[in-house]
């Protein structure tokens, strides 16, 4: 069997077929699945100590209006596979899991997604804004983020001109 199949089974046996709300194989060497936020720190540390998936890529934010979804992208170099999790968040309730304590990288883009998105991720060492004044009130990556009144406060504070 190769790798993606592999990787699939062995999360299915592990976590049961519920906890996946989706899984698949994109392409050659990388395997797909999305799964509610309260599985995704169990989920992560199998395919870490189990797996041999050793480096956090990437984490970023979507808002799709009815729910976020944190996305993180997660690498094997000794197996040769990538793994991205979709892992769904309710939009009243903003919070996740840090993976901070499996891979220290997902520090900075836990922040971005943060500052960003607003996305809480519970349990991150230091989790604050990296991109914009720590007073901005708003996370511009979202659907409901007013386009052009805020933006002016940003312009502002760059040049000089606001408090």
């Amino acid at each position: 069997m190769a790798v993606e199949g592999e990787t699939l089974a062995r999360l299915k046996e592990r976590f049961g077929e519920e906890t996946f709300r989706e899984t698949g194989i994109v392409r050659d060497r990388l395997v797909k699945i999305a799964i509610d936020r309260k599985d995704l720190f169990a989920v992560c540390k199998f395919l870490k100590e189990e797996l041999n998936v050793e480096h956090l890529t990437c984490v970023t934010a979507v808002d799709w209006r009815d729910r976020f979804e944190s996305v993180y992208h997660l690498t094997s170099w000794s197996r040769n596979f990538m793994v991205q999790i979709n892992a769904q968040i309710p939009h009243d309730d903003p919070h996740i899991d840090s993976l901070v304590p499996l891979w220290n990288g997902a520090s900075v883009h836990e922040r971005e997604a943060y500052d960003l998105m607003g996305i809480v991720y519970d349990g991150h060492p230091k989790l604050e804004r990296i991109l914009l004044p720590k007073d901005y009130g708003f996370h511009p990556l979202r659907k409901e983020f007013p386009q052009e009144v805020d933006r002016q406060y940003v312009s502002r504070r760059k040049i000089g001109g606001g408090g």
